[in-house]
């Protein structure tokens, strides 16, 4: 059946890494009747990790879509990873959500990743609600991190329930919209019982009641009038600016449990369907070209916000429905290719297993396979009507390495698996090092480029090696000089002979290549001038330190001589390769390697830390701008300090530090690092 909007709940589960979002997941399918046991994330049985490379690392690599219907509602629960390395995910269901739960851990309180998700949910105008997680764990303290969220996320954060006990003894919660008190056994469906508020929770009950009433109020003037004058507020108005405050982030309510108890998933599902906005109270959706609107009787469009790669189905894409109905059968635009895709199957997903739907009205999230050329990014439509999503500012890879297969002849298999791949996951960066030769995979972190080659491997068996990347050092000149000689050979018959004049100087720097031609009373014919250009571009490309390119040089050819008879274009360009490597090696060559601005965004007690890191890597830092309890450092380091950098930020920072990186210039190689640069350039020569 097809859901009206107003029926639709999107939700997106966001969080950092180790709050427990895939067992949340798993316990509010469970809770919802759609599996028959709570799996566990430690004994990989849950519904959302799937695939093997999830359930050996104990870790969401993928986004999971679950539908399942809850009070007559549909809730789509989108449980994203929270290791950045995998961002794009989180990232892509924000984009399709209106509403998104912040899983938090109830010990570490607000942790990076989160902040960066709620900013984005902040700029997105997306509802926001937090769970506490883990409040059995040692050290958990519900009102600590209360007092954290707050802190991160400023003062409209208030508890809309508290928990009963503590650490190992808490068994229970206090809806504090009702002042009803809830006890939970065991961990079965419906484990949970309706008692009074116990006496030692009843003052505290009474005291964060308070605080919700006094945000409540804010909501609008008319309540917060009546509030101040002391009149009392009827528990429907309570529940109505509730709803109302947390749809466009007025509010944002904190309920708490254990996931893996199933403590709280009930009254989590009672939040999401009574406190959490529909498609249409969230309102229209805006796009520089159209406002659509959740109307069944609209012209279809539809976001296609994530590719699965799969070696028998092909592609599967999950897409939202923005306007219209979307129905099997049907034929829409791609308004990318401008092509005509035929909608077959609608897959609807529920835990581990799929059902099919004839449609999919608007607001609606679900699935379909084999579309023959749509990805994520694309819309489909009734008509070919240009329309664009918003761009999504996604991290840029930085841990690169170069890619073989193991297996002569697989190059096809290998660099098609990836780019299948890369359809899945737009953060993977899969080119050609165009001076280096080298084919390279770069990810955002090492753990990321791990998933990469095991993916190929147990998708596509696809075997690859991975290496690290060559610096594409460059070398130049720091004098000018001359050079004279001739290209003369005579074996029987026609000879060859070039004769040429030339002088090389150095240019600023970034000032690229350039060949001067000075030649006067024709003292080389000008059909063979430029052979010997093309000569001297030839030596350029592989400089006289170690092969590498030659840049920001001026070469000037001012004088020669030829033979009627025996000069030709290839003796010229010969006289260009021999003269041109005389003269840089007689003027003064040098070598030179990238340098890169880095910006690394680390917690305030690592800056020292990663200062005194930077400057162990010839750093020089160039400026730091504080952000919460976040501190992003600029910095210029070269890019020989960079290739195992990602491992060790890690290191040092407790995995919470990451960092972007581009090119900003080529520098002068220290003059004690160049002869081990020259050394491993001679065990690897430069390809050509």
């Amino acid at each position: 059946m097809a859901y009206s909007a107003e029926a639709i709940r999107n939700v997106a589960l966001v969080g950092h890494r180790g709050t427990g979002k895939t067992s949340l997941h798993e316990a509010l399918l469970f809770e919802g009747g759609v599996l028959a046991r709570l799996g566990s994330v430690s004994d990989g049985t849950t519904a959302s990790d799937v695939e093997a490379d999830e359930q050996a690392r104990q870790m969401s690599i993928s986004m999971t879509l679950s539908s399942f219907e809850w009070a007559g509602r549909k809730i789509n629960l989108l449980d994203t990873p929270g290791e950045p390395s995998f961002i794009a995910d989180a990232l892509g269901a924000l984009r399709v959500s209106e509403s998104a739960i912040f899983v938090i851990n109830a010990v570490m309180g607000a942790e990076v990743t989160t902040r960066r998700l709620w900013k984005v949910a902040a700029e997105r105008d997306i509802a926001r609600m937090l769970f506490v997680n883990m409040l059995d764990r040692e050290r958990a303290d519900f009102y600590r991190t209360l007092e954290s969220l707050k802190s991160a996320f400023g003062p409209h954060v208030v508890a809309t329930e508290i928990p009963i006990g503590s650490e190992q003894s808490c068994n229970g919660v206090v809806d504090l919209v009702d002042m009803r008190a809830y006890r939970y056994e065991g961990s079965g469906r419906g484990n949970a019982t309706e008692i009074e508020i116990p006496e030692q929770e009843s003052a505290r009950a009474q005291e964060y009641r308070e605080k919700l009433l006094d945000e409540v109020a804010e909501v609008s003037d008319e309540l917060m009038e009546r509030y101040l004058e002391g009149a009392e507020i009827s528990h429907e108005e309570i529940v109505d600016a509730l709803k109302r405050g947390t749809n466009h982030g007025s509010i944002f309510p904190v309920v708490c449990g254990v996931a893996t108890r199933n403590l709280g998933t009930n009254r989590l599902l009672e939040a999401i369907v009574e406190d959490l906005p529909s498609p249409v109270e969230h309102g229209a959706f805006e796009t520089d070209e159209v406002t659509l609107e959740p109307l069944a009787d609209r012209e279809l469009f539809a976001y296609v916000f994530k590719t699965r790669a799969d070696p028998f189905a092909g592609r599967i894409n999950l897409l939202r429905v923005y306007q219209g109905t979307l129905a099997h059968d049907t034929q829409l635009a791609n308004t990318r290719s401008h092509s005509k895709e035929r909608i077959g199957q609608l897959i609807v997903f529920a835990g581990k297993g799929t059902t099919t739907a004839d449609s999919f009205g608007p607001g609606d999230i679900g699935g379909v396979a084999k579309l023959k050329d749509t990805r994520a990014g694309d819309w489909l439509a009734a008509r070919d009507e240009p329309i664009r999503m918003p761009t999504e500012r996604l991290p840029a890879p930085v841990m690169a390495f170069a890619i073989e297969p193991k297996t002569k002849g697989d190059e096809d298999k290998v660099f098609t698996s990836l780019r299948r791949l890369q359809e899945e996951d737009p953060t993977i960066d899969l080119h050609r090092d165009a001076q280096t030769g080298q084919q390279i995979v770069a990810g955002l972190s090492q753990i990321h480029v791990e998933v990469i080659v095991d993916r190929l491997r147990s998708r596509f068996g696809a075997e690859v090696t991975l290496k690290p990347p060559r610096v594409p050092y460059q070398e130049t000149i720091r004098a000018g000089a001359k050079a004279h000689g001739r290209h003369k050979k005579q074996s029987g018959g026609r000879g060859q002979f070039g004769d040429c004049h030339i002088e090389i100087a150095p240019l600023e720097p970034g000032g690229g290549f350039e060949f001067v031609d000075r030649i006067k009373g024709g003292a080389i014919p000008n059909s063979f001038i430029p052979a010997v250009e093309k000569g001297v571009r030839e030596a350029m490309e592989h400089g006289v330190l170690a092969g590498y390119p030659v840049k920001d040089v001026r070469v000037t050819l001012f004088d020669g001589s030829f033979h009627s008879v025996d000069s030709s274009e290839l003796a010229f360009k010969e006289t260009g390769v021999t003269q041109a490597k005389q003269a840089l090696e007689q003027a003064n060559p040098v070598l030179l390697e990238p340098i890169m601005m880095v910006t690394i965004a680390v917690p305030e007690d690592t800056v020292g830390d990663v200062i005194g890191d930077l400057n162990s890597r010839r750093g020089r830092p160039q400026g730091m701008e504080p952000n919460g309890a976040i501190t992003e450092i600029k910095a210029e380091l070269p890019m020989a300090e960079l290739l195992a950098y990602a491992p060790d930020l890690r290191s040092i920072t407790g995995g919470q530090g990451d960092y972007t990186m581009e090119f900003l210039r080529y520098e002068e190689v220290p003059g004690h690092l160049v002869a081990k640069v020259l050394g491993a350039a001679a065990q690897e020569p430069v390809r050509a």
